[in-house]
């Protein structure tokens, strides 16, 4: 079983990048929508953290992308205050885990 199947870590919130995006989702609501729906922000910063882990199950920075576009409805909520980051992040990792590549062993053995 791969190292993402596991678990992914949860990296501390970053309060900053949380702040600056809210403040422009605040004053221009447009731009931080779009912001917000393409999920960069968050992404980036996670693709630091799980980069090696994903990888190594068969997942590329592309779809990891992807899946937390997928997610951004939810990446707003944190954002804006509803949502806490250990449970965003969790609900996300939880997301990409699910959309993991079948093993190649896995599919030898079919």
């Amino acid at each position: 079983m791969g190292a993402a199947r596991k678990g992914l870590p949860v990296p501390e919130e970053p309060v900053e990048l949380r702040d600056e995006t809210r403040t422009l989702l605040e004053d221009s609501p447009e731009e931080g929508a779009r912001l917000v729906g393409e999920a960069g922000f968050v992404a980036d910063l996670l693709w630091d953290e799980w980069d090696e882990i994903l990888e190594a199950d068969g997942m590329d920075r592309e779809r990891f992308v992807e899946i937390s576009c997928g997610y951004s409805g939810e990446l707003r909520l944190w954002v804006v205050g509803e949502r806490p980051w250990d449970h965003c992040v969790a609900g996300l990792a939880g997301r990409v885990r699910r959309r993991l590549p079948a093993r190649k062993a896995i599919q030898a053995e079919v």
